[in-house]
C-alpha cells in the first residue's frame, strides 16, 4: 500500500509538470474564491463596456433634457410624448435631465481604459528601468533607483494632479499622468526580483559559456519576474480607476460632459442636500464594485502564482 501511495503521489507530480506552471497556476485562480468573485466582476465590467461602445451608443452632448431633471429612480419609463426617445431611469436623473444608469454603463469604457493603458505603459517602461538597474549595477542602477525614489516622495495622486495641471485637464493627460506616478512601483519590483534571479546558478552558468546580456535578460531574467509583474499589475489597474476618478472629481480628468465616474461624483454631490442621492450613490457604487473586483483578481492571481502552492 505504501508503495502504491508514493507511485501515486509520483505520478500526481508527473502530470503537474506536464501540465506546465500557468496551467496549474489558472487552475488554483478558478478554484479561489476571491479569484473567483473577482473574475464575475470584471467579466460583467468588461462586458458591459464592449455592450456600451457596440449596441448602446451615447451621445452625451445631446442627452440632455431639463424638463427631468433630477427625477428619482423609477421602474416606469418617461412619458414617450415628452421625449421620443425616452427610457427607463432605474437610476433616476442628473442636473441635467441625463439617465444616470445610462451614464454609468457608457463610464465603464472609460475606467477601463484609463486603468489598462495607463498600468500597461507603467508596466513596461518600470519593468526596463528595473531590469536594467538590476541586472547591470553600479552607478546605473544607483542613479536610477535614486530617481524612482524621488517620485516615491510624492504621494502619487498630488504628483498626478502636478502632471496633469501642468499639461491641463483631459482624459490623455490623465492616463500619462496616472502612468508616470506608476512606473517606480515596477521598477522597484523588477529590480528586487532581477537580483535575486541573476545570482542563480543557471545565469552564473550561462554567463561562463559566454550567453550575451541580452539573451540572460529576455530568455531568463525577464521571464522569471513576471509573476509578481503580474500579480502588481491587477492590482493596479484598481489604483489607477480610482486616482483617475480622484482627478476627474477635481475637474482635471475628462471634461463634460463626458460620463466618466469621477466627474459624475463631481457633478452629483452638491445635490445630496436636497435628497438626490441617487446622483452621487450609482457612480460611487459603479468606482467601489471595479475597484473590488480588479482588488479580488489580484488576491486570487498573487496566491495562484505563490510558487509555495506548488507542492
Amino acid at each position: 500500500m505504501a508503495n502504491l501511495a508514493v507511485a501515486a503521489h509520483e505520478a500526481k507530480i508527473l502530470q503537474r509538470k506536464q501540465r506546465g506552471f500557468w496551467h496549474d497556476a489558472g487552475a488554483r485562480l478558478i478554484r479561489s474564491t476571491n479569484g473567483q468573485v473577482g473574475i464575475v466582476i470584471v467579466i460583467i465590467l468588461v462586458l458591459t463596456a464592449l455592450l456600451a461602445i457596440t449596441v448602446f451608443p451615447y451621445n452625451p452632448r445631446t442627452d440632455s433634457d431639463l424638463p427631468n431633471r433630477l427625477k428619482s429612480p423609477t421602474w416606469a419609463p418617461q412619458d414617450a410624448e415628452e421625449k421620443p426617445s425616452s427610457h427607463f431611469t432605474l437610476m433616476g436623473t442628473d442636473d441635467q435631465g441625463r439617465d444616470v444608469l445610462q451614464r454609468v454603463i457608457h463610464g465603464a469604457p472609460i475606467s477601463l481604459q484609463v486603468g489598462l493603458v495607463s498600468v500597461v505603459f507603467a508596466l513596461a517602461a518600470g519593468s526596463a528601468i528595473g531590469l536594467i538597474a538590476g541586472f547591470f549595477g553600479g552607478g546605473l542602477d544607483n542613479f536610477l533607483m535614486r530617481l524612482m525614489d524621488i517620485m516615491l516622495a510624492f504621494p502619487s495622486i498630488l504628483l498626478a494632479i502636478g502632471i496633469v495641471a501642468a499639461r491641463g485637464p483631459g482624459l490623455n493627460n490623465t492616463i500619462l499622468a496616472i502612468s508616470i506616478v506608476n512606473i517606480p512601483i515596477y521598477a522597484r519590483i523588477t529590480r528586487s526580483t532581477t537580483l535575486s534571479i541573476k545570482e542563480q546558478d543557471y545565469i552564473l552558468a550561462a554567463n561562463m559559456i559566454g550567453s550575451q546580456n541580452y539573451r540572460l535578460i529576455f530568455r531568463h531574467v525577464l521571464p522569471n519576474s513576471l509573476t509578481p509583474i503580474i500579480v502588481q499589475g491587477s492590482l493596479s489597474i484598481a489604483t489607477a480607476i480610482l486616482e483617475a476618478a480622484g482627478l476627474g472629481f477635481l475637474g482635471l480628468g475628462a471634461q463634460p460632459p463626458t460620463p466618466e465616474w469621477g466627474a459624475m461624483l463631481a457633478d452629483g454631490y452638491k445635490y445630496l442636500t436636497i435628497g438626490a442621492w441617487w446622483v452621487l450613490f450609482f457612480p460611487g457604487a459603479a468606482i467601489m464594485l471595479t475597484v473590488l473586483g480588479f482588488n479580488l483578481l489580484g488576491d486570487g492571481l498573487r496566491d495562484a502564482l505563490d510558487p509555495r502552492r506548488q507542492a
